[in-house]
């Protein structure tokens, strides 16, 4: 299948211009290389630091490669005659959905998008009802964006990038200052964006999320260390540790049920696999 994103050699520094000296550089992404079929869910994982929303953010244009290249659906994101279709063809979701509401209204929020594509007025209350909908907050579109609760606010955040009618979305860590109700929603709404057939990247530092990717890339220093199913990622105790990863609970809770002597099979990965296992026991 022809990938969405191609990436290749990706590096990118960021420099600081000092008044008391020369400018400096720090090399946040180094020399990445990696393709996105469409359609595909793809999970970056990594600690603080090791270029996760760097490489995002070159994804739909917002940042440019120092060197390499990044392309979207064969247009290259350094060339500004494609940059409108480019984040047209990929959305972006952060983690503070504050720092991207910019309507005092909802439904006005999600229309943003679709107004500065020049679409019609028609098309877009179509869209804005529809991903209003979609993640849930029609019955809030009226309502003043600061009303609502932090999860809602990245409810919103999402339905403007649906409305943008991407074929990918971004999801930069866009549950990390969620609770684990606004979490469980939120990744919701991504498992439904994607049986829809959009693809996604979910960047993202909790485990659990990672494991519900049909792909997952490990990021360490800038580079990938690793490129494989989620399942085989977390079969294996020492790649965990040397991305420097916490291990996901029910890893680390079969892990201690095979230290005390239970014969639970070292592939259980999942909550429904562990109970299934558990019962097979008596």
């Amino acid at each position: 299948m022809e990938p969405i994103i191609r990436v290749e050699n990706l590096t990118f520094e960021y420099r600081k211009v000092s008044p008391e000296g020369p400018a400096t550089s720090f090399r946040a992404v180094d020399g990445v290389t990696f393709e996105v079929p469409s359609g595909e869910f793809v999970a970056v994982l990594g600690m603080n630091g090791s270029g996760k929303s760097t490489l995002a953010k070159h994804l739909n244009g917002l940042l440019l490669p120092t060197e390499g290249d990044v392309w979207i659906e064969g247009m290259n994101t350094r060339e500004d005659d494609h940059i409108w279709n480019i984040r047209s063809t990929v959305g972006m979701v952060f983690q503070n959905p504050d720092n991207q509401i910019v309507s005092s209204v909802v439904e006005d929020d999600v229309a943003f998008g679709p107004e500065n594509l020049g679409v019609d007025p028609m098309e877009i209350r179509r869209r804005v009802d529809e991903a209003l909908q979609a993640v849930g907050m029609y019955e809030q579109r009226l309502k003043a964006p600061h009303m609502l609760s932090g999860g809602q606010k990245q409810r919103i955040a999402i339905a403007g990038a649906i409305a943008m009618r991407p074929k990918c979305i971004v999801f930069d860590e866009p549950t990390a200052m969620l609770d684990p109700k606004g979490r469980h929603q939120v990744m919701d709404i991504i498992h439904r964006l994607h049986e829809a057939g959009i693809t996604v990247i979910l960047i993202t530092h909790f485990m659990e999320e990672a494991m519900q990717a049909d792909r997952l890339i490990v990021m360490k220093d800038g580079r990938i260390t690793d490129d494989m199913p989620p399942r085989d990622f977390f079969a294996d105790r020492e790649r965990i540790q040397r991305a420097r990863l916490e291990m996901p609970a029910i890893i680390a809770l079969r892990e201690e049920l095979i230290r005390q002597g239970l014969p639970v099979d070292a592939s259980v990965q999942t909550e429904e696999e562990l109970i299934e296992a558990i019962c097979q026991l008596q």
